[in-house]
């Protein structure tokens, strides 16, 4: 799937409605594209733990155009599986994630303290 409008089409398609009435919660789930224009913008809530949170963002359910109840867990479970074919969880997205020596912090917290004790500069 590429665009939020054609997940929210196939909303329509599985829980009656309109498109718009589904439109909120796929793009909420498309937003990081934005800022990570590549399948790995998917790691930040297309995983069970995002659906569980846009329940919290957008309630537990909504109510389409038809006067239908639909559960918002139900519409992030589909997007998920139409992006992914099935649900993962954040550890299955953050287990990929290889730490580059770079992101280790160089010296201990209280070597970095000392250092500025001795140079007369307080930060706290």
């Amino acid at each position: 799937m590429a665009h939020p409008l054609k997940h929210a089409q196939n909303s329509v398609k599985k829980f009656g409605g309109q498109a718009e009435d589904y439109l909120a919660v796929h793009k909420w789930f498309d937003e990081s594209k934005a800022f990570f224009a590549d399948f790995r913008h998917r790691a930040l809530r297309h995983h069970a733990e995002g659906i569980f949170l846009s329940e919290t963002i957008f309630g537990v359910t909504i109510t389409n155009s038809d006067g239908n109840e639909v559960p918002v867990r139900y519409i992030g479970e589909q997007h998920v599986r139409e992006d992914l074919g099935r649900i993962p969880t954040a550890q299955d997205w953050l287990s990929q994630i290889k730490p580059q020596r770079s992101s280790y912090r160089k010296k201990p917290l209280a070597k970095r303290r000392k250092v500025r004790d001795n140079q007369n500069v307080r930060s706290f």
